[in-house]
């Protein structure tokens, strides 16, 4: 009896150590489960992670801005910039660039001539009259103040006192076009200085006051500009004042270098045309008038008579004598198409005339002579 109560009670014993034994294993396998579910939160949170690197990574594509690495983007914007000029702005600009160096080789047309930024140009060799360049030489435009050397000429063929002190009035103020100037109401300057502000500077003023106080007045002035030209064979040479705003002054390109070449042939303009620079006594300051025409301070040009012209109707115009192999060359280029267009145009012609000039002048003594 006692036996069977011990078994029974090493059977009970057994069933409960069993029991906590399966209830142990059930639990570390559901704890297994649990853990085994929690890892999808922990998953995630590298996925949250990965925005946050997203995020730090954008400040690259703004450091390559501020400091690019290659050069595909700073070429996107050169390209732009070039698309944005305009074509006129470029075509003015091409020619003052090949005129700054001397070096460039030089353009030339389907005919071996050079190409040039003027409307109209003629150049020719005063000693033998050979027209050396032409384009439109007949055509009649304005020719702005390009009109101060026919003004030189009849204010020294009148004979007028040169110290004759002259003062600027009202009558001197431009109500055409409406430019300024440095030489004030008041200003008293001897007519030697009125001329050759006129002539080196283009002083409008200076221009209308030696009209003026010519004898007959303005309209007498004029008047002997126009019959100057007829006794020069200036035939398409018509003139409405002595300043050259007024765009009914006018000439072909063929007229004008025979106004250079009888310019050419008074001492004070020749000097006058030329000068660099002078200084003045404006109303007790001392002011300085610089020449509108560059090329003449170069010492590579030898220049005899100059001057420039512009006024909207015109375009920019030059005219000069210069000396080329020891021959008086007048070269005539009107309306240019930008600023700095009608010196390049000079440059380009003389370059083109040294390089075959020999030739021609060789050739040309005897057709004078003949």
């Amino acid at each position: 009896m006692k036996l069977r109560l011990l078994v029974a009670s090493l059977a009970a014993l057994f069933a409960l150590q069993s029991g906590a034994v399966l209830a142990s294993s059930t639990k570390s396998q559901s704890a297994g489960k649990t853990a085994a579910s929690k890892p999808a939160p922990k998953a995630k949170a590298p996925a949250k992670a990965a925005p946050k690197k997203a995020v730090s990574s954008k400040p690259a594509p703004k450091k390559a801005v501020a400091k690019p690495g290659t050069n595909a983007k700073p070429a996107a914007k050169k390209v732009v910039a070039r698309k944005a000029v305009p074509a006129a702005a470029a075509a003015a600009a091409a020619p003052a660039a090949l005129g700054a160096d001397e070096d460039a080789p030089l353009a030339l047309d389907a005919n071996g001539l050079p190409l040039l930024g003027s409307s109209a140009f003629y150049v020719i060799n005063q000693n033998t009259g050979e027209v050396l360049l032409e384009r439109n030489g007949s055509a009649v435009v304005p020719i702005a103040s390009i009109t101060k050397l026919m003004t030189a000429i009849v204010v020294l063929e009148a004979g007028q006192s040169l110290s004759e002190r002259l003062t600027i009035t009202e009558g001197d103020i431009d109500r055409l076009k409406g430019t300024g100037s440095r030489l004030a109401l008041g200003t008293t300057l001897s007519r030697e200085e009125m001329l050759q502000l006129a002539l080196m500077s283009s002083e409008n003023r200076a221009a209308s006051a030696l009209a003026r106080n010519y004898p007959g007045g303005e309209s007498a002035f004029v008047e002997a500009m126009n019959v100057k030209a007829r006794l020069l064979g200036l035939w398409d040479t018509r003139f409405r004042d002595s300043t050259g705003l007024n765009p009914g002054n006018v000439s072909s390109p063929k007229d004008l270098a025979r106004l250079v070449a009888a310019s050419a042939a008074f001492p004070l303009i020749r000097e006058f045309s030329t000068a660099h620079e002078r200084y003045v006594d404006v109303r007790g300051r001392m002011l300085r008038f610089g020449n509108t025409n560059g090329l003449v301070r170069s010492p590579e040009w030898a220049i005899s008579v100059s001057k420039t012209g512009y006024i909207s109707e015109a375009g920019r115009c030059l005219v000069m004598q210069t000396w080329l192999q020891q021959q008086p060359v007048v070269m005539v280029l009107m309306d240019s198409s930008g600023r700095y267009t009608r010196t390049a145009d000079a440059k380009r012609v003389r370059k083109w005339l040294e390089q075959g000039m020999p030739q021609r002048l060789a050739v040309a003594p005897q057709r004078a002579g003949g």
